[in-house]
């Protein structure tokens, strides 16, 4: 056998062991009704939660039904908080632009709930890196209890707090939920690029929703987009997250 005969063979058998097998038939048809699905459980999900603010910012998230806000500001929030708040559980959000009010939160809590706010996006952190990062090492029970209680769930991340030995902990909606919100998170992209401006952006970005799909590109850190050009959006400071 020649060498041609045998780099045919060999390429023969190659193209035959990558080819794609088909796809079952109708699982195109099962996967955007398992999608149509996912996205009415979050339609039903929103529906069922309740936002209030100041004209400082979001003070609270709830189980419930949405009242009015009342003036202007508060409006404008509230509409911001569940805007992003659908956008981050669809996956098209790595990051939050509303603002929070914690003025009624007492100062522990607070101090924790910063703390937990500081956790990036995708991470998590045991209960006792929290009461580290306040100067409290001791109070790892205390920093579960201001957690529990935290008023701006999603907004202020405590879903990304997990006991010492990796177990999941408690959550003011269920341990079933902080599992499925960290799974989205690993799932979700955290930076994406535009090729044609060579500007990266967090996921989420009002620049990021302009860019085309085929100039659309996935970085797994701002130093990996400016090694090849590109940099960081002024607007979302991909950078300074």
């Amino acid at each position: 056998m020649t060498r041609r005969h045998e780099r045919d063979d060999v390429d023969q058998v190659l193209t035959s062991y990558f080819q794609a097998e088909p796809l079952p038939e109708g699982f195109g048809q099962r996967l955007a009704r398992r999608a149509a699905e996912l996205a009415r459980d979050r339609d039903r999900l929103l529906e069922r939660l309740a936002v209030r603010a100041t004209a400082r910012g979001v003070t609270a998230i709830r189980p419930g039904r949405q009242a009015e806000p009342e003036g202007a500001a508060a409006r404008r929030w509230v509409e911001r908080a569940r805007l992003e708040l659908g956008e981050y559980l669809a996956g098209k959000r790595a990051f939050f632009t509303v603002p929070v009010d914690l003025t009624a939160t007492p100062p522990f809590q607070r101090k924790v709930l910063e703390a937990a706010r500081s956790i990036p996006f995708g991470q998590a952190r045991p209960y006792a890196w929290v009461a580290k990062r306040i100067g409290n090492p001791r109070a790892v029970r205390a920093v579960g209890t201001a957690l529990g209680t935290n008023p701006v769930p999603l907004l202020v991340p405590c879903h990304r707090v997990l006991k010492s030995d990796g177990g999941v902990g408690g959550y003011i909606f269920g341990t079933r939920a902080k599992s499925r919100l960290l799974k989205l998170e690993q799932t979700t992209p955290v930076l994406e690029g535009c090729t044609s401006t060579r500007i990266v952006c967090r996921v989420g970005c009002a620049h990021g929703r302009r860019m085309r799909a085929d100039n659309r590109v996935i970085f797994a850190s701002v130093e990996d987009a400016r090694s090849v050009g590109y940099r960081p959006c002024r607007v979302c400071r991909p950078a300074a997250a």
